[in-house]
């Protein structure tokens, strides 16, 4: 059942609430043009619940470059056929004016971990990612909620204002997917030029060897600069918990940004 309007939606769910006392809810929300690491996400959520719910909404606030927006790939035809052909129950499309009828004047930000890696190249990123999940979380009212490890920062993030406003959900981190060559699967990639996108599979070459090979970060970025990529940063950062090291990469081909991100352990198992 797909929902165009939030209103219709928000009935529906009161409704469900009552019929289904006992049913949990899992919860999917993405940004569209889906791909099979977003499927992942839609097979281990109707694994696990009673109820999947999927949110198709392109978030105008967390977009720090308005031509990165207004280029964001559209699929809308072929996103509700992953999610019919994943057991979606429900899908909603919220529009800008739903999502914000006070004009963004009210947000969620957090103070230290969203200021670095991305969050430092793209100022303001991670408060629009904050605000409309919270969002999200109040309109779905989720028992568990999926999330890639690609956007690791993202993840880690999320878990925290789960946990800092005693949200009674459960974030399910989910293993990054990645194309035959290693790249990590993204919305991103498709607008990649073909000499690009023959390129990118560099950056998991490069975190896979630096990490198995005991190179520095500093190693990585000059070998991703060899190859023709804008390097934003290269970092070791402990995350999770029990905390685990982690690098993270974010670097641009022309004007598409991409990330990565693997722990030692990862690496050893990695195919590229």
């Amino acid at each position: 059942m797909v929902f165009h309007k939030l209103k219709d939606w928000q009935l529906h769910r009161r409704t469900l609430e009552h019929r289904e006392a006992n049913g949990t809810v899992g919860f999917v929300p993405t940004m569209g043009a889906l791909h099979q690491g977003h499927r992942s996400l839609l097979e281990r959520a109707r694994q696990e619940n009673d109820h999947v719910v999927l949110s198709i909404f392109v978030n105008p606030t967390q977009f720090n470059n308005p031509n990165d927006f207004a280029k964001y790939p559209s699929t809308l035809e072929s996103d509700l056929k992953i999610a019919e052909e994943a057991g979606v129950d429900f899908v909603i499309l919220p529009t800008r004016e739903d999502i914000y009828p006070d004009d963004y004047r009210y947000r969620v930000m957090e103070t230290t971990f969203s200021k670095s890696l991305c969050g430092a190249h793209r100022p303001g990123h991670f408060d629009g990612v904050l605000t409309i999940v919270m969002k999200l979380f109040g309109l779905v009212r989720p028992h568990r909620a999926y999330f890639g490890q690609k956007d690791y920062q993202q993840l880690e993030l999320i878990r925290g204002m789960t946990k800092s406003f005693y949200l009674n959900l459960e974030i399910v981190p989910c293993p990054t997917l990645r194309e035959t060559d290693g790249l990590a699967m993204s919305s991103r990639n498709l607008r990649l030029t073909p000499a690009q996108r023959k390129n990118a599979p560099q950056i998991a070459r490069l975190l896979k060897s630096s990490l198995l090979e005991n190179k520095t970060t500093d190693w990585v970025k000059a070998e991703l600069s060899k190859s023709g990529f804008l390097v934003d940063y290269v970092e070791d950062v402990a995350v999770g918990q029990p905390p685990e090291t982690r690098r993270f990469v974010a670097a641009s081909l022309g004007e598409i940004r991409l990330i990565d991100n693997l722990s030692p352990s990862e690496a050893k198992d990695l195919e590229v």
